[in-house]
């Protein structure tokens, strides 16, 4: 009924190793989850009392719905996003409307096979919530709602982004407008309490209607769930029919409408042979006046040209917006009368950060796919360019490319610096030492976001350059900047609802810690391992937690900060080497790395 695009997905997705790997390490993660959980609540010294395994169950409910909503909303709308740029990308997408397809099958046979892997990690998932119903704290109903979020939710994110990718020409446009216009929705319905109850807030934010599955303190006729799952279903149906009516006004998009021309429309019929000369030289030579290449001819082409979209100004005005709530948001908690509240600097500085590394990883990764989609890598590593022009060429462009995205973090974190709102000193210390402890983890905090910058940016073209698959190589670069910033909040909340303690949770930290390990190891060796890179893997992820624990316990006994110095010292170090083992294989033995040839001593 959808279409031959559905059923190639149909058959063709099971039959993927990732697609065993995906929901084995799905339900790994709730494993973790359900042992991090039990240590919270009750503790393996002893046995649980009357009420505890509710307790347990209701908390282990509550945290795995949540982390399922985030892993859905994320990858349903960049799945299906990628699914069609890739298509535009390598020209096929062309080909899909020359056939006797309807504008339906297209449509919805790209988005249903994109949310196909996602679906069924979600079914995957709903056996092992059931399981919970046996712990108690946890009903029936809970259960199924939870369900009704979860995938009117996954199906909305994935229509805004095929939407999107419909709507735009270039990868990176629909990953990034795909990205900006979620995080603009969720920005809008936290406002809409401002107007409106929390009953009908929770008709249309997925968090809050998440709340109502787990805490239903209002009774209504209609549960708020099943209301927003309404509510998704009809956005969802809406941007499909948009799609659908723009399908083929839409695309092919930036092509020129060209005259027919008549049997007499021959223009050399009564010129004169120098004429005729004249004529054939400039036939074919490119529009406009000529203009200067630089020296290095790839960094003219990222800066200099449309590469990349007709129209940056779009997403840079839609990042505009949500830069302006997010500040909001984030000033005002700072300055609120009830007083600052602990850690006020991350309610702003946290989702700008993560936001922004998202749009510059896939401004890294997109400008080697797209050359590769579109052919155009082969014929450029085939001049007489150097790795280093073409590797740093890339790199600065993107540098260029995503000023916007890489300002604003940091001109935030001296703003909350100059603020205070860094580090906590001792009451009785002197003006002196409290604005030197400021000025130290503002420099610190600058510098790591710095690091944390050039690390997406050196994942992105290296992961890009080594994974054939675009789509892949997309999915990896940005699934790893996603887990890299949830699984440093996961981590913090598991601290925070210990009161702080470590001792509590070593174990759960240590199945979290091999996960991570695990996934970057994959993410940056792939097929071509090398010890480098290996050791990478493990100190990214060993820096990230070292620096989580000591930010939030601090100086034990007191309520100063801990010295922002080591931290700083442990994440530069880990990340440093990292971009120094993706980048230096690529400018020293660039066909080796690439794996376009082999070594000197390799057969």
């Amino acid at each position: 009924m959808l279409g031959p695009i559905f059923v190639r997905e149909l058959t063709t997705v099971p039959r993927a190793k990732s697609h065993y790997a995906a929901r084995a390490a799905l339900i790994g993660l709730l494993a973790v989850l359900g042992v991090t959980v039990w240590q919270a609540t009750v503790g393996f010294d002893r046995d649980p009392e009357l009420g505890e395994t509710a307790r347990f169950g209701r908390l282990l409910f509550q945290l795995s719905v949540y982390v399922e909503l985030v892993l859905l909303v994320f990858f349903a709308a960049l799945s299906a996003a990628s699914a069609v740029s890739q298509e535009k990308d390598r020209r096929t997408f062309i080909l899909l409307l020359l056939t006797d397809m309807r504008d339906y099958e297209i449509v919805l046979g790209k988005l249903v096979g994109a949310l196909l892997p996602i679906t069924s990690l979600l079914l995957v998932s709903v056996p092992v919530l059931s399981l919970y119903l046996l712990l108690g704290g946890v009903d029936p109903w809970q259960v199924v709602q939870a369900g009704v979020v979860l995938l009117s939710t996954a199906f909305a994110a994935g229509s805004l982004g095929g939407l999107v990718a419909l709507w735009r020409e270039r990868t990176f446009e629909a990953l990034a407008l795909s990205v900006l216009f979620l995080v603009l929705y969720l920005c809008l319905t936290q406002a809409l309490a401002v107007v409106a109850p929390r009953e009908v807030q929770a008709w249309f934010d997925p968090w809050w209607a998440m709340d109502a599955v787990l805490n239903p303190r209002y009774a209504a006729a209609v549960p708020a769930p099943y209301v927003y799952g309404l509510v998704m279903v009809g956005w969802s149906v809406l941007a499909n029919a948009v799609g659908m009516w723009k399908l083929r006004r839409w695309n092919p998009s930036g092509e020129p409408v060209m005259q027919r021309e008549g049997p007499d429309a021959d223009p050399e019929a009564n010129m004169t042979p120098d004429q005729v000369k004249e004529f054939r030289s400039k036939a074919h030579a490119a529009p406009g006046a000529a203009r200067e290449v630089w020296a290095n001819p790839v960094l003219w082409r990222e800066i200099k040209t449309l590469a990349y979209g007709r129209r940056p100004v779009l997403i840079k005005l839609a990042f505009g917006i949500v830069l302006a709530m997010i500040l909001y948001f984030a000033v005002t908690t700072l300055h609120q009368p009830a007083g600052r509240p602990a850690f006020a600097a991350a309610y702003g500085l946290v989702p700008l950060a993560v936001v922004c590394m998202l749009l510059v990883a896939s401004q890294s990764v997109t400008s080697i796919t797209s050359e590769r989609d579109g052919g155009a890598l082969d014929v450029l590593l085939v001049t007489d360019i150097s790795p280093r022009e073409f590797v740093f060429g890339k790199l600065l462009g993107v540098v260029w490319n995503t000023k916007e995205f890489l300002i604003p973090p940091l001109l935030l974190a001296v703003y909350y610096g100059v603020a205070g709102a860094l580090a906590k000193t001792d009451p009785a210390a002197g003006t002196g030492e409290v604005i030197g402890t400021n000025l130290l983890a503002m420099l610190t905090v600058v510098g790591g976001l710095g690091l944390l910058f050039a690390f997406v940016m050196a994942l992105g073209l290296h992961v890009a350059l080594r994974v054939v698959n675009s789509r892949l190589a997309i999915v990896n670069t940005l699934g790893t900047v996603f887990f890299l910033s949830v699984g440093t909040l996961i981590a913090i909340y598991l601290i925070v609802i210990n009161g702080g303690s470590f001792g509590n949770q070593w174990l759960s930290f240590i199945g979290f810690l091999v996960l991570g390990i695990g996934g970057l190891w994959w993410v940056l060796t792939g097929n071509r391992p090398s010890p480098a890179l290996s050791l990478a893997a493990v100190a990214c992820p060993l820096a990230m937690f070292y620096v989580v624990t000591i930010v939030i316990i601090a100086k034990p006994g007191s309520d100063e900060s801990a010295n922002p110095v080591l931290p700083f010292f442990a994440l530069g170090t880990a990340f440093g080497f990292s971009v120094w083992a993706m980048l230096f294989p690529l400018v020293t033995e660039f066909d080796v790395a690439l794996g376009r040839t082999t070594a000197a001593n390799e057969e």
